[in-house]
């Protein structure tokens, strides 16, 4: 399938807090864009792949986003594999395009917790209250911690993707957050739950974005200005709690990549620019190293020194990511993987030819990757 699925546009709404709005219509203006972007109408489209709102689960929410964008879809679904998801729907829908289940797929996300309710993003995970924890933060401090003990990983090294991650998002005009930081405004923010602090931790965003899916002919067919080539993806998971596994610093993200990297035929070292799913630091650096761009344990001292800044050895989250650009779980990372291939994005990396994409959910059980390249 190397190549034969494109991503042939792209769109998204504006990022923040945006009073009454409902996911429902986030996600139609993001879908709009999206077709727009491709320069085809919404009748073609035949494939609807969408990520239920995390503030507000809906049932048979496929359906009220297809009535809302007037379309009737052959094939699609709701899916709940966390920030994994949307990576996870791009990959079932380009095997469905190869296979002939639709010719014209849309996967698009939408929610609105900040001027909503965050109540899911404060709610106890699985059975973490046992443990005492609340909310998303503690299972991934417990994770830091493990890697900080593991390997001797510093606070000042989560510190480095929060800084390079700020200053992208500083230079991207529709970032949620366009404020740099410095290592000690770092180290002065108070700690949400140890070691973590308030910059180690994404956004809370209102917000959507969509993707449209064809096959690689169906887009030369129909003209499409820019289309990006899928060239892998793969997928891995664990069921089991934070408390509960044998092992805090390995991830599903190491089996998801394997898989993405073979199909796409290339190796970590190929590729020019990033984007990691940023929902918190330590996910950034385990990711890296699970991914192969550095032996484990290693992945503090590989974001030390700008080497994940734009102008780096490998620039990562070029928009800002969920730390700057907005909370909006994994999408938009997509749509800028799409800019760097085109040759688009606003902090364009020169003669970029690859691009790995990353999508984690829950506490790092699920993890999905994408592998861009270029026509």
């Amino acid at each position: 399938m190397r190549g034969r699925v494109v991503i042939a546009g792209i769109g998204h709404t504006a990022f923040g807090r945006l009073p009454g709005r409902s996911p429902t219509s986030l996600n139609v203006e993001a879908v709009r864009a999206a077709l727009e972007d491709a320069g085809i109408g919404k009748d073609a489209v035949d494939g609807l792949f969408v990520k239920f709102p995390t503030s507000t689960f809906e049932f048979m929410y496929g359906q009220t986003v297809a009535e809302a964008l007037g379309i009737q879809p052959r094939i699609g679904g709701v899916w709940d594999q966390g920030g994994a998801a949307n990576i996870a729907m791009i990959g079932f829908a380009a095997m469905a395009i190869e296979h002939g289940q639709c010719e014209v797929a849309v996967v698009t996300f939408a929610d609105n917790p900040k001027s909503g309710t965050r109540q899911a993003y404060e709610k106890a995970w699985g059975h973490d209250e046992v443990y005492g924890w609340f909310g998303v933060a503690p299972g991934y401090a417990m994770i830091a911690r493990r890697h900080m003990g593991q390997y001797g990983t510093t606070s000042d090294q989560l510190g480095a993707i929060a800084v390079a991650c700020r200053g992208h998002g500083a230079a991207n005009p529709q970032a949620q957050l366009r404020q740099r930081l410095t290592l000690d405004q770092y180290r002065a923010a108070r700690m949400i739950a140890s070691p973590l602090r308030r910059d180690d931790c994404c956004l809370v965003s209102d917000g959507g974005a969509a993707v449209v899916l064809m096959s690689a002919a169906r887009a030369r067919a129909l003209g499409v200005a820019r289309p990006v080539p899928i060239l892998g993806f793969g997928q891995g998971q664990t069921s089991w709690e934070v408390a509960q596994r044998p092992d805090l610093t390995t991830t599903a993200a190491a089996i998801s990549a394997q898989t993405a990297f073979a199909m796409a035929g290339i190796a970590p070292s190929q590729v020019s620019v990033a984007q990691i799913y940023d929902c918190f630091t330590i996910t950034v650096l385990m990711t890296l190293e699970d991914y192969g761009f550095c032996r484990k344990g290693e992945g503090g001292r590989f974001v030390e020194g700008g080497r994940i800044a734009f102008g780096g050895e490998l620039p990562v989250n070029t928009s800002g990511g969920l730390l700057s650009e907005t909370g909006m779980p994994g999408l938009q990372l997509v749509v800028e993987g799409v800019r760097q291939m085109r040759g688009t994005a606003n902090l364009q990396v020169p003669n970029a030819r690859f691009c790995a994409v990353s999508n984690q959910g829950g506490v790092m059980h699920t993890h999905a990757t994408l592998i861009l390249g270029q026509e």
